[in-house]
């Protein structure tokens, strides 16, 4: 099980991916909001979307797992 996370702490502004989606590397899966700035959080692996695990609103902190991928 591979899996998706936070690279800083903000809040999930909103999820691109929804479960079964397939994605490849450096896909777009969740946009953070931090500061006032908006950062897409990309896959670093492909795979299928398994579990959806930060919901939107949600407040993450750095290293957070927001995706599961198989």
């Amino acid at each position: 099980m591979k899996s998706i996370k936070s690279p800083m702490a903000g809040t999930v502004w909103k999820i691109v991916k929804a479960v079964g989606d397939t994605v490849d590397y450096g896909d777009t899966v969740a946009i953070l909001e931090s500061m006032k700035m908006e950062i897409p959080v990309e896959a670093d692996s492909a795979g299928t979307i398994t579990r959806i695990v930060a919901a939107e609103g949600d407040v993450v902190d750095d290293g957070a797992v927001l995706v599961e991928l198989s």
